[in-house]
């Protein structure tokens, strides 16, 4: 089992970039489809927690539910939200890598390399040609 796990979309440009830098690092990650197996009410505050972010920090609008489920509504508590999320894992936002070095939302995708236990072993652009990672093997 890896020691590198990514709560993944693959229909989502920063989660397949954030998988292909967990790759050039060398490091086949386990891959969590969320849409497919969501995590568990517990899994999924654990995540939250050992990232440091707040609830609703990891809730995602765009291409969700967000609107029509007035979750932009302050006065909902956290466990709230965290029903939203479990009842529509689309909410979650992604992609989310836990490594042994922390937990992090990889919002951009070149967070994950302040997680990773390897280093880049090559360059490494994105998907739309931004490079992040030079031929020399630093970070731009």
């Amino acid at each position: 089992m890896s020691q590198v796990t990514i709560y993944h979309n693959p229909d989502c440009g920063t989660s397949r970039n954030t998988l292909a830098l967990i790759r050039n690092a060398g490091i086949e990650p386990t891959i969590i489809e969320y849409l497919k197996q969501p995590p568990s009410r517990e899994t999924l505050l654990d995540l939250i927690g050992r990232s440091g972010l707040k609830v609703r920090d990891v809730l995602r609008e765009k291409g969700t539910p967000y609107a029509e489920l007035h979750l932009d509504d302050a006065t909902l508590t956290d466990d709230q939200l965290i029903d939203a999320m479990i009842a529509h894992p689309i909410l979650i936002n992604r992609p989310i890598v836990v490594t042994p070095m922390g937990v992090r939302l990889c919002r951009p995708s070149e967070i994950v390399l302040d997680i990773l236990p390897e280093p880049q072993r090559g360059a490494f652009s994105k998907e739309d040609g931004e490079v992040v990672i030079n031929a020399e093997g630093k970070r731009v």
